[in-house]
């Protein structure tokens, strides 16, 4: 595919450094602009403003596959991408930083209005983050969510505790719940695909795929007792901990808001019903002492820092909190947040990335989602007319991957060695990043 990225930022970075292996990528900005580290991508650079016409056409935007606009300024994201829709056929995706952005582009798209005057896809960082924290939020112990067909089939991720029955048993021997299956472990920070001969170890994280009831049992079993989160306590309530405070107060939750700005708090009280709003400061180890912070299910800490994220979740951790979500803006400073303790690190940078696999399909392959820091990827792949039915033990794949879910027309089935899949399935395979290119040659993608 030929790609076009505006900006040649953070983003821009992590999106060229995805797709440049196999795609065309060229990445239009001011010189001035320009990170460093794409000096080490192969791709082609303009230096100008991606909403000239004459800068589009010297990027060739006539045969642009996609156009993605991902510049510092939201005003110029959309005339970008407006004037792309002018010029070709390019799929054209937006990020933009503010709500009312996010919310009149998309009605621009609504058949109602007749307009080809649109943008495919708009993409509002801080959203697809307050929708990652909610799902992790909602399953109690989890580090990691995804739903999928409808939300009647998940992936969940668990640590594995000290005290776990789980610990030096092989995979073979684990008593898991009818239609579930482990797809991957990560292990020292290195993901691989696990078999029945794996033996699982303390601390290792370990990724289920399976009907949606069946993940309830297993998690009840094996990795928590109580069965939902009932207090919850956000720090920082910017847009991310509003919107997530506004979308957590429906489900009968005990909320609590910490937010230093007096004048933000007034907002944060007229804005949300059922939320007690604090006005103090994240840090302060005698306000989380005497709110009882440490006592929550779950604590997230979402302020624009990351130095004062990490010190509240590190604070936290110490007064003996079970669970703590943090944000981080930069992406290098996840795995640091988890060496320290900090139980899941979430950046809206690469909850972006995944948005923009999403959108940019390989034929009849699609992402579905992205795991520990990319490392793992979730497919789902439409089997073409011509693939002729066999078992799933017959398949012989090329390289480690495990086939988790079956979409068949209605029909969600979890497969195992005899399952037979056929032409028109959509199958849903989880495998590494590192194998996922064999997986899509595979299928024919």
């Amino acid at each position: 595919m030929k790609i076009i990225i505006f900006g040649a930022n953070e983003i821009g970075f992590m999106i060229a450094n995805e797709f440049y292996t196999d795609n065309d990528i060229t990445v239009i900005d001011e010189e001035k602009n320009k990170v460093d580290a794409f000096n080490k991508l192969d791709v082609g650079f303009i230096s100008g403003n991606a909403s000239s016409i004459e800068i589009l056409k010297q990027a060739g935007i006539k045969d642009a596959d996609v156009f993605i606009a991902c510049n510092h300024s939201d005003e110029l994201n959309i005339v970008a991408c407006l004037t792309v829709k002018r010029l070709s056929n390019a799929k054209t995706l937006c990020f933009v930083r503010k709500e009312e952005y996010k919310s009149s582009l998309n009605i621009t798209k609504d058949a109602d209005y007749n307009s080809d005057f649109y943008i495919d896809n708009v993409i509002w960082p801080e959203d697809l983050l307050t929708q990652e924290i909610f799902r992790i939020i909602t399953v109690a112990k989890a580090l990691d969510v995804e739903y999928f067909a409808d939300g009647r089939a998940r992936l969940l991720e668990y640590k594995i505790p000290k005290y776990s029955p789980l610990v030096n048993t092989q995979v073979k021997y684990c008593e898991f719940p009818k239609d579930t299956l482990i797809v991957g472990i990560t292990r020292e920070g290195e993901l691989f695909i696990p078999n029945g001969e794996t033996t699982l170890l303390e601390d290792d994280k370990v990724i289920f795929m399976g009907l949606s009831h069946s993940l309830n049992i297993l998690a009840g079993k094996f990795f928590h007792e109580k069965e939902f989160v009932k207090y919850v306590t956000i720090i920082g309530g910017g847009n991310v901990g509003l919107k997530l405070a506004k979308t957590l107060e429906n489900l009968n939750l005990k909320l609590k808001i910490i937010e230093k700005d007096e004048e933000r708090c007034n907002l944060l009280s007229e804005e949300l019903n059922n939320v007690l709003v604090i006005n103090g400061d994240g840090t302060d180890l005698e306000l989380l002492n005497e709110e009882d912070i440490s006592s929550s299910d779950v604590v997230v800490s979402v302020t624009n820092n990351d130095e004062k994220n990490l010190l509240c979740s590190l604070l936290l951790k110490h007064l003996g909190a079970s669970r703590v979500i943090s944000r981080v803006s930069k992406d290098t400073n996840i795995a640091l947040f988890e060496q320290v303790g900090i139980d899941i690190a979430i950046s809206s940078k690469t909850a972006s990335l995944n948005e923009i696999k999403n959108n940019i399909k390989d034929t009849n392959i699609g992402i579905l989602a992205t795991v520990e820091q990319g490392q793992g990827e979730v497919l789902n792949i439409e089997l073409s007319k011509e693939f002729q039915t066999k078992k799933l033990m017959d398949l012989k794949l090329p390289a480690k991957a495990i086939l988790g879910i079956i979409q068949r027309r209605n029909r969600i089935i979890i497969p195992h060695g005899a399952t037979e899949i056929m032409s028109g399935d959509n199958i849903i395979i989880f495998t590494t990043s590192t194998n996922a290119p064999i997986i899509k040659k595979f299928f024919g993608g």
